[in-house]
């Protein structure tokens, strides 16, 4: 059984404020090992559930944010090419993990919530729903036939992902109190249920299913700023001008719908899930 595992950073345990973010910032180093620690434990408890391969990608910023040497040994990582496939080697995975994942932008007191970039994008809809990026890879797990079984990060992300993908499993590292600020477990008390999530999730692949889209799509993206959206073209199908920060893209197939819209790379899949 292969379990993919997807890595964010802003909903990893202890991670709360911009300074634990990037490269250069003040806690960058120590929340380096906070996400380590993280990951380390779902793959811990990915194995344990009886996952014989397991493939991590790091999801966050520049792709670049594992210590190498402290990963669990047992696994395999993608990092590094934050312009490639968003998932390289999805294919033929039983399930997906989103790891340290946070709430959609515009969430209410939700740690470090955005979609994608805070810089582009202030809103986006896919087929007409309010989307995050718990969605969006959902979506693009679920166009290789690969279901999200377990989405990690604090209470808005989970809640965020129960509501989309129902009966999964969730672990909430953390409690928000605001953009910045959250009540946290303790680490040690953090990875424990991480393991113990990771575990079950993969004793529980049978019984979950690829989330679905349907034949054509629909993305609208509400830009930061106008001059972002006087630089696309648009031919008034495929890409339409709502308003003056408001952009909508038509397409068949999700992932290629997504592409159009400049939010993941350009890639195609073999037979996507639709509803």
């Amino acid at each position: 059984m292969k379990a993919y595992i997807a890595v964010d950073m802003e909903g990893i345990s202890g991670v709360v404020i911009p300074e634990q973010l990037g490269h250069g910032r003040l806690f960058y180093q120590e929340a380096r090992r906070m996400l380590v620690n993280d990951t380390n434990a779902v793959v811990a408890g990915a194995l344990a559930g009886g996952a014989d391969e397991v493939l991590v990608e790091d999801a966050h910023s520049s792709g670049f944010n594992f210590i190498y040497e402290e990963l669990h040994p047992d696994a395999e990582y993608i990092t590094g090419g934050a312009h490639q496939q968003r998932f390289p080697f999805l294919e033929g995975a039983d399930v997906m993990f989103l790891v340290g994942y946070h709430a959609m932008s515009g969430t209410a007191n939700a740690v470090r919530d955005h979609t994608m970039s805070s810089a582009s994008y202030q809103d986006i809809w896919i087929n007409g729903a309010p989307a995050g990026e718990i969605m969006i890879d959902a979506l693009i797990a679920g166009a290789h036939g690969v279901p999200v079984g377990l989405v990690t990060g604090d209470d808005k992300a989970c809640g965020e992902a129960r509501a989309l993908l129902g009966n999964i499993e969730t672990a909430q590292v953390k409690q928000a109190i605001g953009r910045h600020a959250a009540r946290m477990l303790s680490p040690q008390r953090a990875r424990e249920l991480l393991q113990a999530k990771a575990r079950r999730t993969v004793e529980r692949v049978s019984e979950l299913t690829p989330l679905g889209a349907p034949p054509t799509n629909t993305v609208r993206i509400r830009y930061n700023s106008t001059d972002l959206v006087d630089r696309i073209y648009f031919d008034g199908k495929a890409c339409t001008k709502i308003d003056s920060r408001t952009v909508e893209y038509r397409g068949d197939g999700v992932l290629e719908t997504l592409s159009a819209a400049k939010l993941i790379q350009p890639y195609s899949a073999p037979g996507e899930a639709t509803l």
